[in-house]
């Protein structure tokens, strides 16, 4: 990290503090596409921004904890889930530095990708994450497989999105502990700001913890 590359914290203040709303709200196309048929339990939301998996997943039963590092953004989620009717516990962390206590049913890593990300940051997470996972638990995690065609070009930040089998590789399993039970490519239609429209392709890993 240089002195003037902002931190992890700084970065995403900036980004949520720049409008009063980012997201759709509505929970992401990964993580609906793989826990819809789960059974709720205890699930942790990692880089939960402004809450709509952590909301999807608490009005579906799950009890939540959301995790972000970005205090705003975590605001806006508690007015959301409180609109919404549902209770979800909200911690802040730069997952760098601390991680939640516990063990989780589900837990749920939705497109951590960072332009400020430190060298082997988003492996580190992931493997925390799958840390968490307790004893028939599983991880989901989303991400995005390139930058959608729209900007392809000319994308606005130099990130590295990892291949299906990077993730795999850097979730670290322990062999005979864990099952792969989905490794694929999802592609959906994507619209930029200005109205061009075009499509993206996204990743999504779900492992099951066996042991």
């Amino acid at each position: 990290m240089t002195e003037t590359t902002p931190t992890a914290e700084q970065f995403w203040e900036d980004f949520y503090r720049e409008r009063d709303q980012i997201w759709t709200g509505n929970a992401n196309a990964t993580l609906v596409r793989e826990a819809a048929d789960l059974t709720p339990g205890t699930a942790l939301d990692l880089g939960c921004g402004e809450g709509g998996d952590a909301i999807w997943l608490a009005t579906r039963g799950w009890q939540v904890t959301a995790v972000d590092v970005s205090a705003t953004a975590m605001q806006r989620g508690a007015q959301h889930a409180a609109d919404a009717g549902v209770s979800i516990e909200w911690q802040r962390h730069d997952l760098m530095e601390t991680f939640p206590e516990g063990t989780f049913d589900l837990v749920s890593a939705q497109f951590l990708h960072s332009p400020v990300e430190r060298p082997d940051e988003r492996a580190r997470i992931l493997r925390r994450a799958a840390e968490a996972v307790a004893p028939g638990g599983s991880l989901i995690v989303g991400g995005h497989a390139g930058w959608p065609t729209w900007v392809a070009d000319n994308p606005p930040h130099a990130v590295h999105f990892p291949t299906i089998d990077e993730v795999i590789e850097q979730l670290d399993l322990a062999p005979g502990q864990w099952q792969v039970e989905t490794a694929d490519f999802v592609t959906t239609p994507s619209t930029s700001p200005d109205g061009v429209a075009g499509e993206r392709s996204d990743s999504v890993v779900r492992v099951r913890r066996l042991a």
